[in-house]
């Protein structure tokens, strides 16, 4: 039987808590992002620490706190990133399950922490637990960081333009010390708290006094007020307007075309689907776009990803008729330059030479695919290919130990590990504009701020994102990834110019701001001028710091947590 309570229901209600802070949390992922949901995750994980806390003083087993946490993380990856289960119902499913499952890890060791070296400790290694998962989520075989906390102002490029310092882990640890603020406000206002403790008699009900809650349970002992947290949303808000005024766009200037050819890749754009459109009538209609919106001055044109996808031999890649016809139309319109996106494949002499990730035909020998970003300087330059290298998990990666288990799995493109690249390669300029140096980045690999920052390092002056968003049908998804783009301008202060089959096709400036966007689900193509800069921001320079430091100092306090418990468990026994 439940005993009985004089506190508020809802701190006496795991599932209420558990879900009030899926919805909170998911405010930074909205369907239709906006600037005035984001606040919500400022807030969103206080329902969070106060279920923690509850069911810590009522003695709860391990297993209602796992399963209660993992409840409330399931709801949230549910919320906000449903929408993966358009491509494979099943895949759509396991991201969200295991994805929230690996959440878990951090709050567990945060549980642990606590528990061995007491709430001031326990409540500040919280953030850092929960960074360093973040920055190791950034870089193994199953990456997804698209509930990265600091992604979540995405749609309030505003708010963050500290973000050129910080990169987007910044706006993790912002979340963090505003809800841990917040948490210790709404400890310090509850006037009695109820607790329970067990007896011979089974559990005893007791009334704590908020002094004496504040002392056992609050790991900031200073009395403040509400005004401590206010100001800690007010602050880097106030700061990053101060910067976005102060700030003004850099570099000379270049024309730019990208094209949006909107070919359903469920039926019209692959080979066997039921409307196929032939590879030749696709690449008129490309030409045909990009024509449509050429001026004397236009410099650079952008076909997104996979725009030839009929898989391209590189060693051959010159002899193909449809390559043959791209030089003639670039040779049409002298001082164009191309960055398309296309399937290829390359080949190896030998066993010994094939990459982790060939494959083998006995016609064929040892060959890889690559979602290739090919770049034509002019009709006649050599082509220079960058292959895709963030790749993504279960459709273009596949861990050697999982191969066997999901390599049914279909979210769109060639199932299995694909090939990829270990440095950035940022495009050679055309003679006739040298300050024009292109980072190719496709699709999925925009979420990743230190990985765009690679190319701004290697001396890229715009990023030229080509994607194909069509693969979520009009879903949060593809909504949520032309946001993400702005972050990546704002830590890099680049323009980027974004080239999506279908989706959203158009320009963000170096303050993430949204300049041009061609409506999705059509035909059509956009123009505009874009800033070439080769300032490199402090975020660039210097990489992930707040994450690599995290990650030190969670090995730090995971050691010494596990030592105080060694040394607790042997004085018991002796």
């Amino acid at each position: 039987m439940t005993p009985p309570t004089r506190t508020s229901p809802l701190l006496q209600q795991p599932l209420v808590l558990a879900v009030l802070g899926a919805l909170l949390l998911s405010g930074g992922w909205a369907p239709w992002p906006t600037a005035w949901l984001a606040p919500l995750l400022l807030i969103g994980w206080v329902p969070y620490l106060l279920l923690e806390r509850q069911l810590t003083l009522t003695g709860a087993r391990k297993g209602r706190v796992f399963a209660s946490t993992y409840l409330m993380l399931v709801l949230w990856n549910a919320l906000t990133t449903w929408w993966v289960s358009y491509a494979d119902l099943a895949a759509g499913i396991a991201a969200v399950v295991l994805n929230a499952l690996l959440m878990c890890l951090p709050l567990m060791a945060f549980r642990q922490t606590k528990k061995r070296l007491g709430n001031r400790w326990g409540y500040l290694s919280l953030p850092i637990y929960w960074i360093a998962f973040e920055q190791l989520h950034l870089h193994w075989d199953i990456t997804w960081p698209w509930l990265t906390l600091g992604n979540g102002f995405a749609a309030a490029p505003q708010w963050v333009q500290w973000y050129e310092y910080t990169g987007f882990l910044g706006g993790s640890v912002w979340v963090w010390v505003v809800n841990l603020l917040f948490f210790n406000e709404v400890l310090k206002r509850l006037t009695v708290t109820t607790f329970y403790t067990k007896s011979a008699a089974g559990l005893q009900e007791t009334e704590m006094p908020t002094n004496i809650q504040a002392a056992a349970g609050s790991f900031i002992k200073l009395r403040t007020s509400l005004a401590v947290p206010l100001l800690a949303i007010a602050l880097p808000i106030g700061l990053s307007y101060l910067i976005g005024a102060a700030y003004t766009e850099k570099g000379p200037t270049a024309e730019v075309v990208v094209v949006q050819p909107n070919f359903d890749p469920y039926v019209e754009k692959f080979e066997g689907g039921p409307k196929f459109i032939p590879y030749d009538e696709q690449l008129t209609r490309l030409m045909q776009l990009s024509e449509q919106h050429l001026t004397p001055a236009t410099r650079l044109v952008l076909w997104p990803e996979t725009a030839l996808e009929e898989p391209y031999w590189e060693n051959t890649f010159e002899s193909n008729p449809k390559i043959r016809r791209v030089r003639e139309w670039l040779g049409r319109h002298p001082g164009v330059a191309l960055l398309t996106g296309i399937t290829t494949l390359g080949s190896y002499p030998s066993k010994e030479a094939a990459s982790e990730t060939a494959r083998y035909r006995d016609d064929l020998g040892y060959y890889d695919f690559f979602n290739t970003g090919a770049f034509f300087a002019d009709a006649t330059a050599p082509v220079v290919f960058y292959h895709k290298s963030r790749l993504v998990p279960g459709v273009e990666k596949i861990p050697p130990v999982l191969a066997s288990l999901i390599s049914h799995i279909d979210l769109g493109g060639t199932v299995g590990s694909v090939g990829s690249q270990p440095e950035r390669t940022v495009y050679p300029a055309p003679a006739n504009v040298p300050a024009l140096r292109v980072a190719p980045v496709i699709c999925y690999e925009s979420i990743y701020g230190d990985f765009i920052g690679e190319y701004a390092h290697n001396g890229a002056t715009l990023l030229g994102l080509v994607t194909n968003d069509a693969w979520w049908h009009d879903s949060p998804g593809y909504r949520q990834l032309l946001s993400y783009g702005q972050l990546r301008c704002i830590e890099t202060r680049r323009d980027l110019a974004r080239s999506a089959n279908t989706g959203f096709t158009g320009f963000i400036n170096q303050k993430g701001e949204i300049t041009q966007r061609e409506k999705a689900w059509i035909p059509t193509a956009s123009r505009a001028t874009v800033h070439l800069n080769d300032e490199v921001t402090f975020y660039v320079r210097f990489g992930e710091l707040i994450g690599r430091g995290a990650q030190a100092l969670a090995v730090l306090l995971l050691v010494w947590a596990i030592v105080m418990g060694w040394q607790r468990k042997s004085s018991v026994e002796l």
